[in-house]
């Protein structure tokens, strides 16, 4: 799928939350700046949200209840080796009622397991390539 511009992102967003079932776990693949937390925002929005989403550079963890859902967005880009999954608790965070999407999965490769959806944000100039992976 080829996004335009940010609102075609969310726009996207908005349409793989008709997807999203409880327990699922989404990773997010792409280069920094390619939209990955605007993707999120969108499925935030699609799902009900209707305060800020900010990217969990610096906590790690965002959280958001949406009409008795749980979303945690994850980003692990600062992580420095996957045994920091343990101590901030991440089995806690992996359970069948939450949804989880992860930004930069592949630092915690060790400890994550497989994903049930993966989203790839590949930027091609001023467009991104969206490619979603259903497991």
């Amino acid at each position: 799928m080829i996004i335009k511009d940010e609102q075609a992102m969310l726009d996207a967003g908005a349409k793989l939350a008709l997807q999203l079932q409880p327990g699922m776990l989404v990773f997010l693949q792409g280069d920094l700046g390619a939209g990955k937390t605007t993707l999120v925002r969108g499925v935030l929005r699609g799902l009900g949200h209707q305060g800020a989403v900010k990217s969990p550079t610096y906590n790690l963890v965002e959280a958001y209840l949406i009409n008795e859902q749980t979303l945690f967005h994850f980003d692990l880009y600062r992580l420095m080796d996957d045994e920091e999954l343990e101590y901030m608790g991440m089995r806690d965070y992996l359970n069948k009622e939450s949804i989880c999407f992860i930004e930069w999965p592949d630092k915690g490769a060790g400890f994550l397991p497989e994903p049930d959806m993966l989203l790839e944000i590949k930027i091609n100039g001023c467009q991104r390539e969206l490619l979603v992976s259903v497991a």
